[in-house]
């Protein structure tokens, strides 16, 4: 079969971060820019005379000594001598972050990188993503049969494997440097614009998960009040479908519908801003949410939604901060068996319980009387109350749980599997175990006092946790045996 592709560019060894960077864009933009010309002649009638195809980016580094580094540090060198490699897409995208990893390597095993183009093809698909005048036809809707032309999405290099330590190795033997493979990671940014209504280009560091739609109204007025500030570092406020302003006054469209998880961000020129997704209800929402944000690399995520308490000592507006979790999610048994512990991590409890006692003004022992710590329980059915309750209670007893709700424990077993710092603060809004049930009179009175607060407590975490070092927000906690060098 005639296979047409661009012109060859020789892999090259880079000594410099930004200088290895630029030639991804470089390679990148000529493999994209490649297929969507001719994918719009095709389009336009004038098919190509064989297959069309484009690579993927690639970094690769090879090293034949241990990497001398600080033992606290989680990230940032391989841990044995070998070669490691990584496919790359949307390179302008993720450049600081390159940049970073990439620095830290070079530094690190005193060695260059190679960049060059991998065995990879690109989908078109994907390749199409950053052109606003192309989109892929509905299978059947063009006049020519897609696959017999370009490349589409494969699952073989589309998936989780290296985040859940099943990777085999390839058969040049190379092991992974990055936790996604490009393909990877341009499903999950396609998904995100479809769910979030909102570019990925958008999405900060630092990324607050809700259940409720009532702290959204709650973010925007908070990120008006910062814009109003010039001294807040704050730059611009991003709704569904794009919609961006700049100043406190600027109006907002109205957007003609919600996505299924909408997402708002609170931006800082140099992403370290404040994402709110309301993920809705269930933990398939709250596993597809994390499953895609995870690629952006974010330096943290943290659950401030509302939840049922179970002890009668608790009252409604009470918070309640996730020490442990009891997984009866189910939706990450296949990735993460049940009896993998999620473990606590001191930075984020630090920072929100500082956060709580902030905006309570309560200190010490005095913080007790409207916080508890212990073991929040997800469950996936909504009713669980109905069951017959000696099996439900019993287990919840038995666990020592003080909440229940339906996301919390997957957002921090996705943010395990995936090395992103979690936490979660949830607010009691129920307390089914006592007969205080979620009744429209009540909730209402209870968002109009408790979502403001609980809403800054978690903006004030974040505020926490940007100013400090990424060394000691990503935990060695989150690492295994055989790590990837990159966040």
């Amino acid at each position: 079969m005639n296979i047409s592709t661009p012109d060859k560019i020789a892999p090259e060894a880079f000594t410099e971060a930004r200088a290895a960077v630029d030639r991804l864009c470089q390679l990148y933009a000529a493999s994209t820019e490649f297929l969507c010309t001719a994918f719009a002649k095709a389009l336009a009638g004038h098919l190509p005379m064989g297959r069309v195809r484009a690579f993927y980016p690639e970094i690769r580094l090879t090293t034949t000594t241990y990497a001398k580094v600080d033992s606290r540090l989680s990230f940032g060198h391989v841990s044995n001598p070998g070669t490691y490699a990584a496919t790359i897409t949307r390179p302008i995208l993720f450049r600081a972050y390159l940049e970073q990893q990439l620095g830290l390597l070079m530094d690190n095993h005193g060695v260059g990188v190679m960049i060059g183009l991998s065995d990879t093809p690109i989908p078109v698909h994907f390749a199409v993503a950053g052109d606003a005048n192309l989109s892929v036809p509905q299978e059947g809707a063009a006049e020519f049969t897609l696959r017999d032309y370009f490349d589409v999405p494969d699952l073989a290099t589309t998936n989780d494997d290296i985040v859940n330590g099943t990777w085999l190795p390839g058969l040049d033997g190379a092991a992974p440097l990055a936790p996604f493979t490009a393909q990877r990671v341009d499903y999950s940014l396609a998904r995100l614009t479809h769910y979030t209504a909102t570019d990925p280009c958008h999405f900060q560091n630092y990324v607050l998960f809700t259940n409720y739609q009532f702290y959204v109204s709650e973010f925007e007025t908070y990120a008006r009040r910062m814009l109003g500030d010039a001294n807040s570092g704050y730059s611009a406020f991003v709704s569904t479908g794009n919609a961006e302003i700049t100043g406190p006054d600027d109006i907002l469209p109205a957007p003609e519908r919600l996505p299924q998880m909408p997402a708002y961000h609170l931006k800082r020129a140099d992403g370290s801003g404040i994402t709110l997704v309301n993920i809705g209800v269930g933990p398939s929402n709250a596993k597809t949410a994390t499953d895609h944000i995870a690629v952006l690399r974010p330096h943290a995520w943290v659950m401030v939604g509302h939840c049922a308490g179970l002890r009668n000592s608790q009252s409604l507006g009470d918070f309640v901060l996730a020490h442990a979790y009891l997984r009866e999610d189910r939706v990450l048994d296949a990735d993460l068996p049940a009896w993998v512990p999620i473990p606590a991590l001191a930075e984020i409890q630090i920072a929100l319980q500082e956060a709580v006692a902030a905006e309570t003004q309560l200190e010490g022992f005095d913080l007790k009387r409207v916080m508890r710590t212990g073991t929040v329980a997800s469950v996936d059915n909504r009713n669980w109350e109905l069951r017959e309750q000696s099996g439900p209670v019993q287990r919840l007893s038995q666990s020592r749980a003080v909440a229940l709700d339906m996301e919390s424990a997957t957002i921090a077993a996705n943010g395990f599997r995936f090395r992103v710092p979690y936490g979660t603060l949830l607010c009691v809004s129920d307390k089914p175990l006592q007969g205080e049930l979620k009744l429209p009179g009540m909730a209402s009175d209870f968002y109009k006092s408790q979502v403001s607060r609980h809403l800054m407590i978690g903006i004030r975490a974040m505020e926490s946790l940007r100013r400090m070092p990424l060394e000691r927000i990503h935990s060695r906690k989150l690492r295994s045996f055989e790590e990837t060098a990159f966040l």
